[in-house]
């Protein structure tokens, strides 16, 4: 699988306000084994995102999660988007930590991509979970994300 990885980044910039309007930098899209995806997506520290005791808001992570997720979407089947639109169905996140500083979401498909468009070309209406981890630039942990994500037929 080849991604460009820069028009990746530009097509979620444009599609997402959101994501321009927290400053959400797109630092790697790139391909895993047996066709998987990885993304990683930073949030900068900015007192515009900060909660009441100087760290990223639960909301700012939140939303830096799901971006992350969907840029694996948009990275591993963005060819689709003649057949299908993908739709984040449910989201669950764990804090498990104060995060301080600029905050990593790392992301990457829990399905191969092949298993999804299977289904998809079987007539269904695929789900599939995107596994994120965000954390600090210097590799602690503050929280989960599991984003499960459809593709939608077109009609």
């Amino acid at each position: 699988m080849s991604i460009d990885s820069r028009q990746v980044a530009a097509g979620m910039l444009q599609a997402v306000p959101f994501a321009r309007t927290l400053g959400f930098e797109f630092v790697e899209v790139a391909p895993e084994a047996q066709g998987g995806v990885r993304a990683v997506v930073r949030l900068p520290d900015t007192p515009a995102t900060h909660n009441h005791v100087g760290g990223p808001h639960a909301g700012a992570m939140f939303t830096l999660g799901e971006t992350a997720s969907g840029t694996v979407v948009m990275a591993a089947f963005g060819h689709l988007l003649d057949r299908a639109v993908p739709l984040a169905v449910r989201a669950d996140i764990a804090y498990r930590k104060l995060a301080m500083g600029p905050v990593l979401a790392t992301a990457r498909l829990g399905r191969t991509p092949a298993e999804v468009v299977a289904e998809l070309d079987a007539g269904q209406r695929p789900e599939f979970p995107v596994e994120v981890e965000i954390g600090t630039e210097d590799g602690t942990v503050t929280g989960t994300m599991t984003v499960v994500w459809t593709l939608r037929p077109n009609r």
